[in-house]
């Protein structure tokens, strides 16, 4: 991560869940939060009828007292600014702001009708997940309720494969551990992403030697004191292997973008989003560079 975390807020139970998950990551992290409320530009969607500048002025003026309520939320501890933004869309202005402030996170919350603690999709999520050039976090349903959200980040997990992208999700999920002095958690998908009739105990020793591989590099680059784990996600169904695995309270996700992803930008795949449906902590998806699509030097 750069030097801010963006929150997309809204004066929503999802914009609570969001802000509470960018104040968590940066008190964690000791990183400047800029929360973030983007307001539809008037102007450029009716072309007949002019926007009343009074009007303008009026609901600039309840964004400004919706983020003066957010910032009674957010610790001493933690710098923060907030900002109003007008965009064309809501995800739009949230990675306009981002790349202008310098940040390398972006946080929002889950749709309305979300399992409490799960996770459920929204248009701008959504939106963010198929077009963002910057890391995306997302907070599960009723996240900012939780007893423990004031606790610091307490482990790391990210999922890793061996498909393009894979050494740039380790490369974030080493820095966010290092950055935090949180744990960190691998976990290997290489079982889940072999083709199917494949000997089980081919893919036994492919999963265990990719993951010990991986492990290896992550302990050379992580800090003296902070730990790193080697965990094998087994199952029938993604799905049911990431359901098997035990999460902590305060415990953080990381997965990778689609292969079919554009350069420098995110791409949820299908793994990603089945994952989604049944992790009770935050995700965070990252994206692919341009170094991605270079030639393999061999």
């Amino acid at each position: 991560m750069t030097t801010a975390i963006v929150v997309g807020y809204t004066a929503t139970d999802a914009g609570a869940d969001a802000l509470a998950l960018g104040v968590r990551i940066a008190r964690s992290t000791r990183r400047a939060l800029r929360v973030l409320i983007v307001l539809p530009d008037e102007g450029a969607t009716s072309a007949v009828v002019a926007t009343e500048p009074s009007y303008e002025g009026l609901i600039r003026g309840q964004a400004k007292q919706w983020l003066d309520e957010a910032a009674q939320h957010i610790p001493t501890d933690v710098l923060h600014t907030g900002h109003v933004r007008v965009a064309d869309s809501f995800a739009e202005g949230l990675v306009q702001a981002a790349e202008e402030l310098d940040a390398g996170l972006i946080v929002v919350g889950a749709a309305n009708g979300a399992t409490f603690g799960l996770h459920r999709m929204g248009s701008v999520a959504r939106a963010l997940l198929h077009s963002s050039p910057i890391s995306v976090a997302l907070a599960p349903s009723a996240y900012a309720r939780r007893a423990d959200v004031d606790a610091p980040l307490s482990r790391i997990t990210a999922a890793v494969g061996h498909r393009p992208g894979a050494d740039l999700l380790l490369d974030a999920a080493v820095g966010l551990s290092a950055a935090s002095g949180a744990p960190l958690r691998l976990v290997s998908l290489v079982a889940l992403d072999v083709p199917r009739g494949m000997d089980v105990q081919a893919v036994r020793l492919v999963s265990t030697a990719h993951g010990e591989e991986v492990l290896a590099r992550a302990e050379a680059e992580l800090p003296d004191g902070v730990r790193a784990e080697l965990a094998v996600a087994q199952g029938d169904t993604i799905e049911q292997a990431v359901a098997q695995l035990e999460w902590r309270p305060g415990e953080i996700m990381l997965v990778g973008s689609s292969r079919l992803a554009q350069p420098r930008r995110l791409f949820l795949g299908s793994t990603a989003a089945k994952m989604l449906d049944v992790i009770p902590v935050p995700m965070i998806v990252v994206p692919r560079t341009r170094a991605d699509d270079a030639p393999d030097p061999a």
